[in-house]
């Protein structure tokens, strides 16, 4: 307690290379070497940013955006995989904590996506796969939901870290598991949304749930947004100009950190790409918790009692050692990608019954 981590962190606000899983790893390798020249040591990266968000679930029905999942799926990456080998080294060659958001390929059935965070530590391991516990609203049509197994905390040079995707950091329950797992570092991944409702403001929303979640638990949150691109506008909106106009809707996009106030450290940023950086000491999370401690005295867990059932969830269970099923996309993790979301379950999703 007499070192509290005292460090820079990055928020980074960008758009993919549109399902082009490649090439977004690229861009991701380029800014986390910007992030890092400019003193960062966590770098944030958006909610699912390789390979891009599926807009088209807001803008098309159910079967115009069919063939559109199918892309999705096909430009999606394997964790573990060449992709996650590829961010492990850039977070081991530039000493950074990495959280970035990607489309996650399920590895017992073709056609299944996660939306995942990916936490990778300074030395190239990979700490946590957090798949989103429930896809939002029109998400529906694209994710699989995750289970609690990967709502863990994990011990960072740049001390305890929890994150979550978009909407998650509505789920106050979520928020709680990780709150009570120690907490000190949040990471909150989004994607620009300008295809709420018109009177929907979602830079508003991101700062009052980001806000509210480091006044609650007196935390410090880095809150990481993508942007539209005209990429992207080209290829989800066509020649539709109401899909055009709606995609270019402003307020749709913020990034920034706040500290264990609730308040911005920094000026946040909106819509535009860029990196926002803000020096974080943890030891300011002290004196506030004297008020409030919601994992501590501020709380009556004789009152109130939170079960979390942090079992992976799988499709089947068998009472011996079955063999894996054969995967077109599987591959071994390599040493720099081992996962370690603190479950039994192996890359196939089967679990094995005690005997």
């Amino acid at each position: 307690m007499d070192n509290l981590p005292r460090f820079t962190a990055a928020a980074v606000q960008a758009a993919p290379v549109y399902l082009d899983a490649a090439a977004t790893v690229e861009k991701t390798v380029a800014l986390i070497a910007e992030a890092a020249a400019g003193g960062a040591e966590l770098v944030v990266f958006p909610e699912v940013f390789v390979p891009g968000y599926p807009y088209w679930n807001w803008t098309m029905n159910p079967v115009q955006g069919s063939p559109w999942f199918e892309r999705l799926y096909r430009s999606a990456i394997d964790v573990p995989g060449p992709y996650v080998d590829q961010l492990c080294a850039a977070a081991r060659q530039y000493g950074i904590v990495l959280v970035i958001g990607v489309n996650e390929r399920g590895p017992h059935s073709l056609g299944v996506l996660y939306n995942t965070l990916l936490t990778i530590g300074p030395d190239g391991v990979l700490l946590g796969v957090h798949r989103k516990l429930v896809p939002t609203w029109a998400e529906k049509l694209t994710w699989t939901g995750g289970d609690g197994s990967s709502l863990k905390v994990h011990p960072t040079p740049v001390g305890p870290l929890g994150a979550l995707a978009c909407g998650e950091n509505t789920n106050t329950l979520a928020r709680f598991t990780l709150l009570a797992q120690g907490e000190l570092v949040h990471a909150s991944c989004y994607i620009a949304l300008p295809v709420a409702p018109a009177d929907y403001d979602m830079a508003d929303a991101i700062a009052v749930r980001t806000a509210a979640h480091s006044f609650e638990g007196k935390v410090f949150s880095v809150v990481a947004c993508s942007t539209i691109s005209p990429e992207i506008v080209d290829a989800v909106a066509g020649d539709d100009e109401d899909v055009r106009r709606m995609l270019a809707r402003p307020r749709s996009a913020l990034s920034g950190i706040f500290g264990p106030d609730g308040r911005p450290v920094t000026e946040p940023l909106i819509d535009t790409e860029g990196i926002v950086y803000a020096e974080i000491d943890l030891a300011r999370c002290i004196q506030p918790k004297q008020m409030h401690d919601i994992v501590g005295h501020y709380n009556r867990f004789d009152v109130f009692q939170l079960h979390v059932d942090n079992r992976p969830q799988a499709p089947v269970t068998f009472a011996t050692d079955p063999p894996p099923p054969p995967s077109p996309f599987s591959l071994a993790p390599s040493p720099s990608s081992r996962t370690d979301t603190g479950t039994d379950t192996d890359t196939t999703g089967i679990t094995k019954e005690d005997a």
